[in-house]
């Protein structure tokens, strides 16, 4: 009824095209995040110019664990830190436009799953428990990471 033009996950584990090894493959990874890209571009550009569908099944780890071990892993999670930049966002566009409540009512949903996401981050482990979002330090710290 809808279509069916959606991205699709490899239908087999095991992708018998790969040329690279395991310790290539964590090399690749790790170049890429010391230039700065992100879990999810990483992924990406695995896909796109490696040829490598999924990291986990090949070499039995996701991006994030190899990110870890190599101390590499950004202090704030990447989903975490686009609904940062989004409020940020949100809220630069509101200061010049006040009277934009569709953008505000955008605004109060952003910062409510950003409170939730960090309860459960906190509750995991992969945030400080000390951790609180504020609008102005959130500023600063998006604009750090352009």
């Amino acid at each position: 009824r809808r279509g069916k033009s959606h991205s699709i996950r490899p239908s087999s584990v095991t992708a018998n095209w790969i040329t690279y090894s395991q310790q290539e493959i964590e090399l690749i990874i790790e170049e890429l995040a010391k230039k700065g890209y992100t879990q999810s571009q990483i992924g990406i550009v695995l896909r796109d110019q490696f040829g490598i569908p999924l990291v986990k099944p090949i070499i039995g780890k996701k991006v994030s664990k190899v990110l870890e071990e190599k101390n590499l892993l950004p202090k704030i999670p990447e989903d975490l830190f686009n609904l940062i930049r989004r409020a940020v966002n949100l809220r630069r566009h509101l200061d010049e436009h006040p009277k934009d409540k569709t953008s505000l009512r955008g605004l109060i949903f952003t910062e409510s799953k950003i409170r939730r996401l960090t309860k459960y981050y906190k509750r995991i482990g992969k945030i400080a428990k000390d951790w609180e979002y504020d609008p102005n330090t959130a500023k600063l710290l998006v604009a750090g990471s352009s």
